[in-house]
């Protein structure tokens, strides 16, 4: 039998304080980490439960550059923003700390010093961009150009994000600075870089010998390709002035490079939160580490990370890496730039008190092995059928009807029949069962088995019904109840990793503790004669309109980024300044308007032009009603010869503005003005 650690170490990959947390990382990285500690600490384990917000590197000075504040005020916002949803949704950290704060300042300098002083880096000078009217040096994401792949003119140094293709910025057509639009040049800068070529053999035989049969397919696969492809040195710093300094003398202007600071933010956290006690979570022997992320973070958290600390010496390496793949959304991948997303604050804003039914959701349908799709229609499928029909249905029978036939008390257990000996005999081996799979990380399995613990009991009042039993046989019904609520005591504690406030709120419903795990297997948290409190739902039915709220949102931001990505009409032919002076442009005022009679999109306007009171037929009657138009004023092309439309003079043209979705604006002066007055 394998010997269990004396402590767990669980880390999940720090969310980057540049933005909301959406569904997606809830449901590769966060929830999962949270389902496992949970579990822990239900079995007695020692664990630290660690997180917190990255806040360095680039994608920070960008949001600060586009909002036009600093990258302090940017991390001050989303880090809030982040830990109060964390909090929100019941993810039960030992600590959320963040990477700007002097602790973590102070543990990433010295582990930088360290490696430094025993000769681990490699002092390189390489070319990098550098804008000379900005005065500085380009990080890879300042720079944009042309993608040679698929022409995009707007594909990142990095990243081409409309292909996918990774890029570096010299491969760019056309680079340019997002700073000032210039173009940039090479120049030489000194970096230090650590030389994963020089542990390529410890990193074959640590994870390609030693982790082949415990590692989920998809992180093993990822680091044998980067393994067999050849590693390569790899910067550890940056031209950049936001983020920890690099701390030794002459790296001025330069920073720890974020990738490198960012896991290092992990100890940091743990020694800030438990400063006695925090170096047995990170250098004995008998803790076992298990860091939580999504497949885009495989490669730092089981290669560079593990030669970080491999190269310091003093730290013990992670034991597992459970990576998800991603969550897609209505069939489209999630996008922070799109907006195409579910933002947890937000949701929790709109479905108040019902938290759980996401963390249902969302690990009932979580991406362990492939991409999987997250649809509002399944959402509400589930919830309706699984978490009401099912769970709620089988607790709130077996305690109504126990408030109905015996006042509310647990009634004696009489003599057990087979089936009820059965049914207790099976639902003793699902905590078992269930934490088997907890622990080896197949959590999406582990709470379809807690459903099927529910579905025990349904099968069970199915086939005893003591709705009909009570009227024959009074002590028989009182055993089957008996049996009944001692299956609905043994799902709080199984129920309450996954979902935290229904497992409490059942627990209150049974006058119980939520309990351990132990206490699952035994059946018998409720003696006879115990009384229960009033029996409430436990989930409630979610209704079409609330969910096509949802739809009708996801449909806007999806409309909204279509037009966004419109090209704009080609400039026209110029013309000179002479022609344009002989346009007569005035501002005037709608006084009048009506719909012409037997056509859709006409309007006869009378418009007040300072100079006289003219007629105007124009074809807007489908985007504005007559009423709306009067006491408008507008800008007015007076000196276009007269056309005849439907019988009626129209003398002039209303100037207005055509959306890429063909709706129109009236071009309007930004302040009243008197009637008359030019357009310049």
């Amino acid at each position: 039998m394998p010997v269990l650690p004396q402590r767990y170490t669980v880390t999940a990959a720090l969310p980057y304080a540049n933005g909301p947390v959406h569904i997606g990382h809830l449901a590769g990285v966060y929830l999962p980490a949270d389902i496992y500690t949970r579990y822990l600490r239900a079995v007695g384990r020692d664990v630290k439960f660690i997180c917190g917000s990255d806040e360095h590197g680039v994608p920070i000075t960008i949001r600060a550059q586009k909002e036009s504040v600093t990258p302090q005020q940017v991390v001050d916002k989303y880090h809030a923003l982040i830990r109060d949803s964390f909090r929100d949704f019941n993810v039960s950290f030992d600590v959320y700390s963040r990477t700007s704060s002097v602790t973590h300042a102070e543990v990433s300098s010295n582990f930088f010093r360290k490696l430094n002083a025993e000769g681990k880096f490699i002092e390189q000078t390489t070319q990098q961009y550098f804008d000379e009217q900005a005065q500085q040096f380009l990080a890879d994401r300042y720079i944009v150009g042309t993608c040679p792949n698929c022409g995009n003119e707007n594909a990142y140094g990095d990243q081409c994000e409309r292909c996918g293709t990774s890029l570096s910025p010299t491969e760019l057509i056309s680079p340019r600075s997002m700073l000032s639009g210039a173009h940039p040049v090479l120049r030489d800068t000194k970096h230090w870089f650590l030389p994963l070529d020089a542990y390529e053999p410890w990193l074959r035989e640590w994870i390609i010998e030693g982790h082949k049969s415990d590692w989920k397919t998809n992180v093993y696969g990822q680091c044998k390709s980067w393994i067999d492809q050849g590693l390569h040195p790899r910067a550890v710093t940056r031209d950049l002035d936001w983020g920890v300094p690099v701390p030794v003398p002459g790296a001025e202007g330069k920073v720890l490079y974020v990738w490198f600071d960012a896991p290092i933010g992990y100890i940091s956290a743990t020694k800030e939160a438990f400063p006695d006690e925090w170096e047995l979570y990170w250098k004995d022997a008998g803790t076992k580490l298990v860091h939580f992320i999504g497949k885009d973070n495989i490669v730092f958290h089981c290669i560079i990370f593990p030669v970080m600390l491999k190269a310091h010496g003093e730290y013990i390496l992670p034991d597992n890496v459970p990576a998800n793949e991603f969550l897609n959304l209505e069939g489209d991948k999630i996008s922070t730039s799109r907006n195409w997303a579910v933002w947890l604050h937000e949701y929790l804003q709109d479905f108040p008190g019902q938290g759980d039914v996401l963390r249902y959701v969302l690990c009932a349908n979580a991406p362990e092995t492939k991409d999987n799709d997250f649809t509002w229609k399944d959402f509400q499928a589930r919830n309706n059928n699984e978490l009401v029909a099912t769970l709620g249905n089988f607790v709130n029978r077996a305690a109504v009807l126990t408030h109905k036939f015996f006042e509310g008390r647990v009634p004696e257990r009489g003599e057990l029949l087979p089936i009820d000996a059965d049914t207790l005999a099976q639902a003793a081996e699902f905590p078992a069962k269930i934490g088997e799979l907890i622990e080896n990380y197949r959590f999406r399995d582990a709470l379809a088995e807690v459903l099927n613990l529910a579905r025990l009991g349904n099968k069970y009042l199915a086939e005893t019904q003591p709705w009909h039993l009570i009227k024959t046989d009074v002590p028989r019904t009182g055993t089957v109840l008996h049996v009944a609520l001692q299956l609905a005591a043994a799902l709080a504690p199984v129920l309450h990793p996954f979902l935290p406030d229904s497992a409490e709120k059942l627990a209150a419903m049974l006058s119980i503790p939520v309990g351990d795990w132990a206490s699952a297997a035994q059946l018998n948290a409720l003696p006879s004669g115990h009384r229960l409190q009033a029996a409430e739902l436990l989930f409630a039915k979610i209704e079409d309109a609330m969910v096509e709220v949802q739809v009708q949102k996801l449909m806007d931001t999806k409309k909204a980024n279509q037009l966004e990505n419109t090209p704009i009409a080609a400039s026209k032919e110029n013309i000179s300044f002479d022609e344009f002076t002989k346009l007569d442009l005035r501002v005037g005022t709608i006084v009048a308007a009506e719909k012409v009679a037997k056509t859709k999109k006409l309007l006869k306007l009378t418009v007040d032009t300072g100079l006289d009171q003219r007629t105007i037929v124009s074809g807007i009657a489908e985007h504005f009603s007559p009423e709306e138009l009067i006491g408008q004023q507008v800008q007015v092309l007076l000196n276009l010869a007269p056309r005849e439309l439907k019988g009626i003079q129209s003398e002039g043209m209303l100037l207005l503005a055509e959306n890429a979705d063909g709706s129109l604006a009236l071009m309007q002066p930004g302040k009243a003005v008197r009637n008359g007055s030019s357009v310049m």
